[in-house]
């Protein structure tokens, strides 16, 4: 079944990766990447944060039991929020080894690797250009998928509960756009036909999407479920979605083809 199968994606990225010690490099430099950016913005806002509270509080009757109280609250406050954070960010802090890992994982799967233009001023600027228009074209949709979903609060009993698992596709969504990426942009596919990827892998790609935003919305574990889910969303586009996406024939397994137009 599709909904197993885009289930078991990060369990097969895992076991690949273990096969294959080379493309460690490409998981363990971006989880620390993000490990000592995430600590600085961590101990830097706590220190801040807790230098202001102690100075405001100063004086005041139980100012020690209430500056202890604040300040783990404010703990638990910046961790969550920091992971928050790094889960949009730490795609992007990781992009240079996670492209690496995109091209291995294509040539281990297929024998070929769809590679990018040769870098030049002009194609990096482009690239930057293309990052940031499909971020902002992210964003957009999730914006305008989030204010829809506000009506749903306005039907009685049930709003609740349909607000939640909008929330959650919304997730999903975004994860799939996220961790699919890599083969897709190498092929310089448009910001449609990566939601057309999505669309035609149905209900594969949801099944992927709503355990990858599950695995990365966890505090901590989303250093991990980051590079893993990486590494499993392009097994599935390369297993899955390549031929719809690029309009070949091919099957999963063969050698990919080249960019679509």
């Amino acid at each position: 079944m599709d909904v197993l199968a885009g289930l078991s994606y990060p369990l097969r990225a895992l076991a690949l990766l273990r096969q294959t010690p080379r493309l460690w490099r490409y998981v363990i430099v971006p989880i620390l990447v993000n490990i000592v950016v995430g600590a600085a913005l961590y101990l830097g806002l706590f220190v801040t944060l807790l230098q202001q509270l102690q100075a405001r509080l100063a004086g005041s009757p139980f100012s020690e039991v209430v500056v202890a109280i604040l300040g783990a609250l404010l703990a638990v406050l910046l961790a969550v929020t920091i992971g928050f954070v790094l889960v949009r960010f730490g795609v992007v802090l990781g992009a240079p080894w996670y492209g690496q890992l995109s091209e291995e994982l294509e040539g281990i799967l297929t024998g070929h690797v769809q590679r990018p233009d040769r870098l030049t001023a002009g194609t990096v600027a482009y690239d930057i250009w293309r990052a940031l228009l499909f971020e902002g074209k992210k964003l957009a949709l999730a914006l305008a998928i989030w204010l829809l979903s506000l009506l749903l609060l306005l039907i009685p009993v049930a709003g609740g509960m349909l607000y939640t698992a909008a929330g959650l596709l919304l997730g999903a969504l975004i994860s799939c756009l996220d961790f699919f990426d890599g083969p897709q942009e190498r092929r310089r596919l448009g910001f449609r036909q990566k939601l057309r990827t999505i669309r035609v892998t149905l209900p594969g790609s949801l099944s992927f999407g709503l355990v990858a935003f599950s695995l990365v919305s966890i505090p901590l574990v989303n250093l991990l479920a980051i590079p893993l889910c990486v590494a499993a969303g392009n097994i599935f586009v390369i297993e899955r979605a390549l031929p719809q996406a690029t309009g070949s024939a091919r099957r999963p397994g063969s050698p990919a083809s080249g960019p679509a137009a």
